[in-house]
């Protein structure tokens, strides 16, 4: 007590002067409508700068909640796209009477979190918290918000691997959207960013800037995925096909949330596929 009465008493006259000022102030602003105005003008600058940085940090703080909410959505919405539906056949009643005239759905989207992806070897993978328990299983196909990404090699109760696209093992069927000629689009293992279409005739011309996508011709990926963008091409004599360089959907070196594909009807297809006799 002793320590604050002299600390007072050291320091009245400042305390005293800024009373005094203080007081003065409000007399100023508050006769003066000129200054008034202005003190309330930067006074609601300074609070809408303190909100405007409080509502980016709790942004920040709330965007892993975010993210999933988004992935969760646009999920919701790929299921509802008509072309995941096998349509019945209009002309089928000619032959039997078809009950589902509505369409059975044959692609379901899940949403994933990427926990674990590398890029920098010739064998990278993807692994996402979505396993068994949750539906997924081996050979099912798994994409970005943006394209391709990869295909669900082995699953554990609660997480799941892929083969990225940055594999040299990696193969996904693919066809040019303006000429619709097929293809197959591997990773040159180099650049994550870029990979090659290959098997496509000298003769097909070839546009820059051509989306490639997937050509369904398989139970794993649907028709018409995005993998990437052509953004060149070589011609050798001693082949009868284009090398072409395509730009990657995808960017992997951001990959954080996923969607694992399950296609309900390949059982189906692979059932009757197997049971063709092969020469």
């Amino acid at each position: 007590m002793r320590n604050l009465i002299i600390f007072i008493r050291r320091y009245f006259n400042f305390f005293l002067f800024l009373v005094i000022e203080i007081f003065c102030l409000v007399l100023v602003f508050r006769n003066n409508n000129y200054q008034r105005a202005t003190v309330l003008n930067s006074a609601n600058r300074v609070t809408a700068g303190l909100y405007k940085k409080y509502n980016a940090i709790q942004y920040y703080f709330h965007l892993k909640a975010i993210n999933d909410s988004l992935a969760v959505e646009n999920d919701r919405l790929r299921n509802q796209l008509l072309r995941d539906f096998r349509t019945a056949d209009t002309l089928a009643d000619q032959v039997k009477e078809i009950s589902d005239t509505a369409g059975r759905r044959k692609y379901l989207y899940m949403p994933a979190r990427v926990v674990n992806n590398s890029v920098n070897t010739l064998v990278n993978y993807i692994t996402i918290e979505r396993g068994s328990e949750e539906g997924v299983t081996p050979n099912m196909a798994v994409i970005s918000a943006t394209g391709v990404a990869g295909i669900v090699r082995s699953v554990s109760d609660h997480y799941a691997v892929a083969i990225s696209l940055l594999n040299k093992d990696s193969r996904i069927s693919a066809r040019l959207t303006r000429t619709g000629n097929f293809g197959s689009v591997r990773w040159n293992g180099r650049n994550p960013r870029y990979g090659t279409l290959t098997d496509i005739p000298r003769n097909v011309k070839v546009y820059k800037n051509d989306s490639v996508v997937t050509s369904g011709y398989s139970t794993i990926f649907p028709e018409g995925l995005l993998i990437g963008y052509v953004e060149g091409f070589t011609e050798q004599k001693s082949s009868n096909f284009h090398t072409i360089r395509i730009r990657f959907a995808t960017d992997f070196y951001r990959l954080q949330y996923v969607s694992v594909i399950r296609n309900l009807m390949s059982e189906e297809q692979k059932k009757l596929e197997a049971s063709v006799p092969h020469e």
